[in-house]
């Protein structure tokens, strides 16, 4: 049988707490259950037992080197189910401080933010399958959020997993 999705990812963090509120606060993550030193998080339109997963290692713990200094992880990609999200979230990181970039690829609209620990991660929305054209390239390009919400309409549902056109 072959794998069908990600169920969660766990990441390693300075404190343990300060995360939790993070990923709270940004992206409505709730907590499912805490341990001493970690804690599982479950998004919240998510069915998963827990879709992220803490631990801490502690306030002396060096920064990450991964794709500077080392192999390693460069980031997670959460998905949304329309560009009113998309952009909910966009201004909930820029007020956290946390929201780096935002880019078209084509047929995926993505914010790119930090956490407290300097780990990135993607929120992305998906062009629907029946609204992908030839020329919906994979491309990078700066995201105008305002003109894909024009292009797609604010509550179009994402086609959440699809990046390319089904094929006939």
């Amino acid at each position: 049988m072959p794998v069908t999705r990600l169920n969660h990812a766990v990441l390693f963090v300075r404190d343990v707490q300060r995360s939790v509120a993070f990923y709270r606060d940004a992206l409505d993550f709730r907590v499912k259950a805490e341990l001493s030193g970690a804690a599982f998080l479950q998004a919240a339109a998510s069915q998963n037992d827990h879709d992220l997963g803490l631990f801490e290692v502690g306030s002396a713990a060096a920064p990450s080197g991964a794709g500077r200094s080392s192999v390693g992880l460069y980031h997670l990609a959460w998905e949304v189910d329309t560009l009113a999200e998309l952009q909910r979230i966009a201004g909930r990181l820029a007020e956290l401080g946390a929201l780096g970039g935002a880019s078209d690829h084509g047929t995926t609209k993505a914010l790119y933010a930090k956490d407290p620990d300097g780990l990135e991660f993607e929120v992305s929305w998906l062009v629907p399958a029946d609204r992908i054209t030839p020329d919906l390239t994979m491309t990078t390009a700066p995201l105008d959020l305002a003109a894909e919400i024009e292009r797609y309409g604010a509550q179009t549902r994402g086609g959440v997993g699809v990046s390319f056109p089904a094929t006939v």
